[in-house]
C-alpha cells in the first residue's frame, strides 16, 4: 500500500512539474517579441532586418524592417543600390514562428554611374561619365518559414511586384557639353520589366 500511495506521488509531482516546465517554456517563447539579423540573397544581397512580434493577438502580426546597402560594377556601369523594405508578417501558428506569409513595401534605390559616353558639339568630341539615378517601388508578397530559440533561422521565397523601364533617359555635363543620353538599364539579378524577385535566407537573435 505505501509502494502504490508513494509511486502516486512521485507520478503526481513529475506530472506536476512537467506542466510547469512546459507552462514556463511557452512563457520564455512569448517572451521572445524582438528579433534582429541579417539576410542573403536577391534583391536585398545582404541587408539588416528587424522584426517585432506584436504581444497581442496571440502573436499572430509581426512588422519588420530591411535595410542593405551594396555596390555592383556591371560592364561600363558602376551601380550603388540601396534597399528599403517595411510590412508585416503574419505567422500561422501562435508563437511568432512557423510558417508566415508576408506583405511590404519595397524600395531599391538605383544609383548608376555610365563610363565612357560621348559628349559631342560643335564638332567637339570627348569621352566622360554621367550620373543618374532610378527608385523603383514594389509590392511585395512573400512566403516564408521562421525557426524558434534564441537563435533563429529564416527563408522567404516570393515577388515583388513593381514597373521597372528598359531604358534611362537623362541630361549630363562634362567638359562645358551638355548632352541627352538614352542607357539600357544593366541587368541586376532577379529584377524584370514586372518587378523582382524575392528569395533570401537569414538568420538572428530573437529576444
Amino acid at each position: 500500500m505505501k509502494n502504490i500511495f508513494f509511486t502516486l506521488i512521485s507520478f503526481l509531482t513529475l506530472s506536476m512539474s512537467a506542466q510547469i516546465n512546459e507552462e514556463d517554456q511557452l512563457e520564455i517563447e512569448k517572451s521572445k517579441t524582438f528579433s534582429i539579423g541579417v539576410k542573403a540573397g536577391v534583391p536585398n544581397i545582404i541587408s539588416i532586418n528587424g522584426e517585432f512580434v506584436l504581444p497581442v493577438l496571440n502573436n499572430h502580426f509581426a512588422p519588420y524592417v530591411d535595410y542593405g546597402s551594396f555596390g555592383l560594377d556591371i560592364e561600363d556601369t558602376e551601380t550603388t543600390l540601396k534597399y528599403i523594405e517595411y510590412g508585416l508578417n503574419i505567422y500561422m501558428g501562435n508563437k511568432g514562428k512557423g510558417l508566415y506569409v508576408g506583405a511590404g513595401s519595397g524600395t531599391l534605390k538605383n544609383e548608376f554611374t555610365f563610363n565612357n559616353l560621348t559628349f559631342e558639339e560643335n564638332g567637339v568630341s570627348l569621352q566622360g561619365s554621367a550620373t543618374t539615378q532610378l527608385d523603383i517601388n514594389a509590392l511585395n508578397l512573400k512566403l516564408g518559414f521562421k525557426t524558434g530559440g534564441t537563435f533563429y533561422f529564416r527563408i522567404e521565397a516570393g515577388y515583388g511586384l513593381g514597373t521597372i523601364p528598359d531604358t534611362l533617359n537623362f541630361t549630363a555635363s562634362s567638359g562645358g557639353i551638355t548632352e541627352t543620353f538614352t542607357e539600357e538599364i544593366p541587368e541586376i539579378p532577379g529584377i524584370g520589366t514586372n518587378g523582382f524577385a524575392i528569395g533570401n535566407i537569414g538568420f538572428g537573435l530573437s529576444f
